[in-house]
């Protein structure tokens, strides 16, 4: 019993969102659609970036601990002397001084010197066979550039709009999700009112079947009327069962969107309106031509970058440290400084720069005519576009028109085919003509919220 109970309570937990209003759709998209979760992400990489494209300014600091153990004669001689302990003894010096006391001795008693050439040519065994030494050294380094021709400047500038460009794309991501989410509403809202009306259809085919099959028994009609409106029947049935696929589908992109189960929406028009269009904010607002503008900029960046490999660079660099051979002994007894300033500049390098120079030049003039065909190019999309939805506003009107006298005139028919005017097959002929008119209208209004949407994306105003 218990096990019930808990399915019970645990049922509501599992379903879906159901009577979803759009609004609360867009706030849904806005903190659980992954794709923008992924496009943010990409943004702050950027931002850590350009944050670590400044940070080059400020140099580099790196301590270095290394720990030794040798009897190499070099290695040893250089141990010593880096822990400030070397001696004339680690020279040899006990081997040489000896018979060197030994001739000063004689000289002092009048004995004649003896053959000292012999001495040049001993190897001392404390300077070429030393014991084994263990070595630590502690280190401290700090390079700092002082002068990088604009370089990293202009590094760091191209890194920061970088990090600006992910954010355009992060906001023409999300002004598409939006446009997704809100023809997902618009086109669910349709075919509902399309089911709907093929509902009604089918109840008027269900009455025809009925007057046919009650005349038919009278008399009145044959068997091959019946069959004929069933087959329409069937047409009419399976229309309406692709409809409801159609909205199942819907249904199913809406929830992958919001990253939520949706069951149900709060249904809303089936026409979405127009925005008003200024010509004059379109060039401010569109996002393609904030790009295009923001990518001119990082192409004359990127020629100051280039133009700096024909100057100079200057950097400071010091080292601070200390050795011994046991680990930080007498560290401030050994201790050691080493500073210094280096000025490299490339002299020749076989018109390489120059080449480089030039192509980051003719590159910023093919940016700026991009900039210029995107301006014009989203102008002539909008008047386009608003031209199309203008069209479409009259075929909407056209088409329901059309759909109105479908329905009297298949209504005219079926009381005519009871009086035995007209066939079974001009009534259907009339019924068909309805469904032909159904479906037109329901093309032309997805056509037609399809282009307003784009609208609103041309002109960035797909504002939650």
């Amino acid at each position: 019993m218990k096990k019930y109970l808990i399915l019970l309570f645990a049922l509501p937990l599992f379903a879906g969102l159901e009577n979803l209003q759009l609004q609360k759709a867009l706030k849904l998209l806005e903190e659980k659609n992954l794709e923008l979760k992924v496009s943010r992400f990409e943004a702050q990489m950027r931002a850590y970036e350009a944050q670590a494209a400044k940070g080059h300014h400020f140099g580099k600091l790196d301590v270095t601990v290394s720990g030794m153990r040798s009897n190499d004669a070099g290695n040893v001689f250089g141990f010593k002397l880096a822990s400030r302990e070397a001696t004339f003894g680690d020279f040899g010096f006990s081997e040489f001084l000896s018979p060197l006391g030994q001739a000063i001795y004689d000289a002092s008693q009048d004995i004649p010197p003896q053959d000292m050439s012999g001495l040049l040519a001993v190897q001392p065994g404390d300077l070429n066979y030393p014991e084994a030494r263990n070595h630590f050294q502690t280190k401290f380094s700090y390079m700092l550039p002082l002068y990088t021709g604009g370089k990293l400047t202009e590094y760091g500038r191209i890194t920061e709009s970088m990090h600006q460009m992910s954010l355009f794309d992060t906001k023409q991501l999300r002004n598409e999700k939006i446009f997704q989410t809100k023809k997902a509403f618009y086109d669910i809202s349709l075919v509902e009112n399309y089911i709907g009306n093929l509902s009604k259809i089918l109840n008027n085919i269900n009455r025809l079947e009925n007057i046919v099959s009650t005349m038919k028994k009278e008399g009145y009609a044959q068997n091959i009327d019946l069959l004929e409106v069933q087959a329409r029947k069937a047409e009419a049935l399976s229309m309406y069962n692709q409809a409801k696929l159609n909205r199942d589908l819907a249904y199913q992109f809406l929830s992958f969107l919001l990253n939520t189960e949706v069951t149900s929406i709060e249904r809303i028009s089936d026409i979405a309106p127009i925005p008003n269009i200024d010509p004059k904010n379109i060039e401010a607002k569109n996002i393609d031509i904030q790009k295009a503008m923001l990518g001119e900029k990082i192409a004359d960046m990127a020629v100051g970058v280039e133009a700096a490999n024909f100057l100079p660079t200057v950097g400071a660099f010091a080292e601070y440290g200390s050795a011994d051979d046991k680990f930080l002994n007498e560290f401030k007894q050994k201790d050691s400084y080493t500073v210094g300033v280096q000025l490299q500049w490339n002299l020749f390098s076989g018109g390489t720069d120059y080449a480089n120079l030039e192509k980051a030049k003719v590159n910023r003039l093919k940016v700026q005519s991009q900039v210029a065909l995107a301006k014009s190019g989203i102008n002539l999309k909008a008047k386009k576009l608003e031209t199309e939805i203008r069209s479409k506003d009259a075929d909407v009107k056209s088409y329901q028109k059309q759909l109105q006298f479908a329905r009297k005139v298949y209504e005219n028919y079926q009381g005519r085919y009871q009086e035995g005017m007209v066939s079974i097959s001009d009534v259907l002929i009339k019924q068909s003509k309805e469904l032909e008119m159904l479906l037109k209208l329901l093309t032309v209004k997805n056509d037609r919220n399809t282009k307003v949407f784009e609208l609103n994306c041309l002109l960035n105003s797909c504002n939650i």
